[in-house]
């Protein structure tokens, strides 16, 4: 299996922060410890829509099975049938701060790249941008010009 590509991770980074600024719980020191995958559940309605409930099912059990390949801490971690990740609380019980951010960015690299795959780059980052309108998607499309 295949590691995401470093334009991917870094997306995956750059998602995850702009995410953690906009969400973070009041009080909250740690970005990492107040969830794992909240852009892979804000991500889930739109992708949902465009592929149905079991390709979203599909698309996220392949693509954790492929984060789990970077991160093995990840195996814990499983795919219910209605698309919900089961193991989330051992993982984090269990996993070390650095660890959790890692299958973070791991997972959706490969979520991102999975999509990049399947439907494109320009339809992955109109998927992204209705999902986050206050992200700044500048540098992905700079990228995508040279």
């Amino acid at each position: 299996m295949s590691e995401a590509t470093p334009q991917m991770r870094d997306f995956a980074e750059r998602l995850i922060a702009h995410e953690t600024r906009v969400n973070k719980p009041p009080g909250t020191r740690n970005p990492a410890a107040f969830s794992v995958f909240p852009v892979v559940e804000k991500l889930r309605p739109k992708l949902a829509t465009l592929i149905g409930d079991a390709g979203f099912r599909a698309l996220l059990s392949r693509t954790l099975a492929r984060a789990q390949a970077e991160v093995p801490s990840l195996r814990a971690v499983q795919v219910e049938a209605d698309g919900t990740l089961r193991g989330m609380a051992e993982f984090e019980a269990e996993a070390d701060p650095r660890e959790i951010a890692e299958g973070r960015v791991a997972v959706l690299a490969q979520l991102l790249g999975m999509l990049v795959a399947f439907i494109g780059e320009d339809l992955t980052l109109r998927l992204t941008r209705e999902v986050w309108p206050k992200f700044s998607f500048k540098e992905m499309d700079s990228g995508r010009r040279q």
